[in-house]
């Protein structure tokens, strides 16, 4: 009753954004497991302490990136250096959160590595109409949904020992209890 009220009166409902969030990620989520095919592995929502979680990580020979996803269907979207506006709205810490959470990543890979691991923030909007990327020093990567695909032929980085080796920690809850 409550959400067909609020549908009604024009305003969101307790859980429509959280609802719209899990469609981008199940979206982006499938652009990236196509990826497997050309050797990179691919997590889904890892869990972090804080009721937070990674949205994905994507590690493979051409290095590791953590993709935070952000659904806004049919808005147009603007990207500059420290601030995304959706539809001409008030800036969004996209691009700051991003960085931010690239950094805990390397943080928490390089501890149980052993070895420095570089993480690369990006960002990934689904259902836009328009994307304008102004940035000049922006240190995030920002696709749509279906331009991640970019990602495949990046090598270089990794030989598939060490991507098996950064999987394989990014894989296990523990290393994440804490990060």
């Amino acid at each position: 009753m409550a959400r067909a009220l609020a549908r009604i009166l024009g305003r969101p409902a307790d859980g429509d954004s959280w609802r719209k969030g899990a469609v981008g990620e199940r979206r982006v989520g499938a652009e990236l497991d196509r990826l497997r095919r050309h050797g990179w592995h691919v997590l889904h929502s890892i869990p972090l302490p804080g009721d937070v979680d990674l949205d994905h990580l994507l590690i493979g020979p051409g290095g590791v990136f953590s993709i935070n996803t952000k659904n806004h269907p049919g808005k147009p979207v603007w990207v500059g250096d420290d601030a995304v506006k959706v539809d001409n709205g008030e800036p969004r810490p996209y691009a700051r959160k991003s960085r931010s959470e690239a950094e805990r990543v390397q943080r928490v890979l390089g501890h149980f590595c052993g070895f420095t691991v570089p993480v690369e923030p990006v960002l990934v909007f689904v259902g836009i109409t328009d994307l304008k990327v102004e940035a000049t020093q922006l240190k995030v990567r920002v696709y749509r949904e279906r331009e991640v695909s970019a990602l495949a032929p990046l090598t270089g980085v990794w030989t598939p020992s060490q991507v098996t080796r950064i999987h394989s920690v990014a894989r296990h809850r523990r290393a994440w209890l804490e990060a």
